[in-house]
């Protein structure tokens, strides 16, 4: 029995509702474990923001009353997968290292210098704040000032283990580096810590910064992994006012506008308490535009139908749109054969993946048909969409 024991793994999760609890309770005095629930709403579509954002702010093209008939976008499984296995300290990651090993903690030290760069966190802390071309430019360094229990891509970096983080935690010096660590992160981003409860706000350079910050995206993947390492080594309280602000002036203040999807599928979600990620996202389904593209909850609530109603239940999402009542059985067939059989080669397509499929044939929104009226080239269209891995793997920094 011992070793049937010491076998057993837990079973990963396999969609995006499986990943999220996020709504799984109303309770705002919850604790971060019960990570098994989620009701995402994934029933309309943020596309619209996409086509604002790459017009100028031009109103999208208005395809029909009902955003049913547009492209449905889908949160990304792998981003929610990722943080699940961290926000439940990758359960089925058990690795364990002697004393003498903890490069990590001797890093912080000041005893041993980052690998390959030969720089000792000393040097880092006093002659590199400031200098924004450096900590651009240079990728090697931050797996080191924020370590991880998973391998980033600097691979002479080491991974934290549990022991390790219980060492660091318990070590003054240690501590008080990576909190100047920190601060040195967040003025190269542009944001001040203000105290020991991790408030933060512009600091003097903030435009400047800020700018630089909207175009240099691959600083997102940089702020997943502090935020993930804040949570690690005791600064779990850290991450909410950060991810709050980055929400500010990304939805309210449009100073940040092409980071409001990193904040979204993944800031938030590095946050291990359900409720302090409920207040983030309730404040951004207030600010996000279009509003009936928000896919990151609460979830619709359904009402069941009264007795001798033809039809499915009402969403009270912010849709409001009643879903359509079944088609019987006769009219689908019909519906079915009246489609070119050379569209679809032997292929049920649904009115959804068509209009996808239109879209990665490559049309323009205001390309857009009815649906019944031409389905040339959706045979191609259809290959690529099923060929094309919609979601890549997230190797972290």
């Amino acid at each position: 029995m011992g070793n049937l024991l010491g076998n057993w793994r837990l079973k990963e999760p396999s969609t995006v509702e499986e990943c999220d609890s996020t709504w799984g309770s109303d309770s705002e005095s919850d604790q971060p474990a019960g990570e098994e629930d989620s009701g995402i709403s994934d029933s309309v579509s943020p596309v619209q923001n996409e086509w604002a954002a790459g017009n100028n702010g031009d109103s999208p093209p208005k395809l029909t009353d009902s955003p049913e008939f547009l492209p449905k976008m889908k949160r990304s499984f792998y981003a929610a997968r990722d943080l699940y296995k961290y926000r439940h300290c990758y359960p089925n990651y058990k690795k364990s290292r002697q004393p003498s090993e903890y490069r990590n903690l001797r890093f912080y030290l000041n005893k041993i210098p980052l690998v390959p760069d030969g720089i000792y966190i000393e040097e880092i802390l006093t002659r590199w704040k400031g200098d924004y071309d450096k900590l651009e430019h240079n990728h090697t360094y931050i797996q080191w000032l924020f370590p991880l229990r998973e391998q980033g891509l600097n691979f002479y970096a080491h991974e934290l283990t549990q022991d390790e983080i219980k060492e660091f935690q318990s070590t003054r010096e240690a501590k008080r580096r990576f909190l100047a660590a920190y601060s040195l992160m967040l003025d190269f981003y542009g944001i001040k810590l203000l105290d020991k409860s991790g408030n933060v706000a512009r600091s003097s350079n903030w435009q400047e910064r800020f700018h630089h910050l909207n175009e240099s995206q691959h600083n997102y993947l940089r702020i997943t992994r502090i935020l993930k390492s804040l949570g690690e080594l005791g600064y779990e309280a850290f991450k909410a006012p950060l991810v709050r602000l980055f929400l500010e002036e990304s939805l309210h203040h449009n100073t940040l506008p092409n980071m409001q999807h990193s904040i979204l599928e993944y800031f938030v979600y590095t946050i291990r308490r359900p409720a302090a990620r409920r207040r983030l996202l309730r404040y951004a389904r207030q600010h996000y535009r279009p509003a009936h593209a928000f896919l990151w909850g609460p979830p619709p609530k359904r009402f069941k139908p009264r007795s001798g109603d033809v039809g499915a239940s009402v969403g009270a999402g912010s849709s409001g749109i009643r879903a359509p009542a079944p088609t019987p059985e006769p009219q689908r067939r019909e519906e079915m054969n009246f489609i070119p059989s050379s569209a679809c080669s032997g292929t049920l397509v649904s009115f959804h993946d068509a209009a996808v499929c239109r879209d990665v044939a490559g049309e323009s929104p205001n390309g857009y048909t009815p649906l019944g009226s031409n389905m040339d080239g959706l045979e191609g269209a259809l290959i690529m969409m099923l060929g094309r891995n919609d979601y890549s793997e997230v190797v972290p920094l």
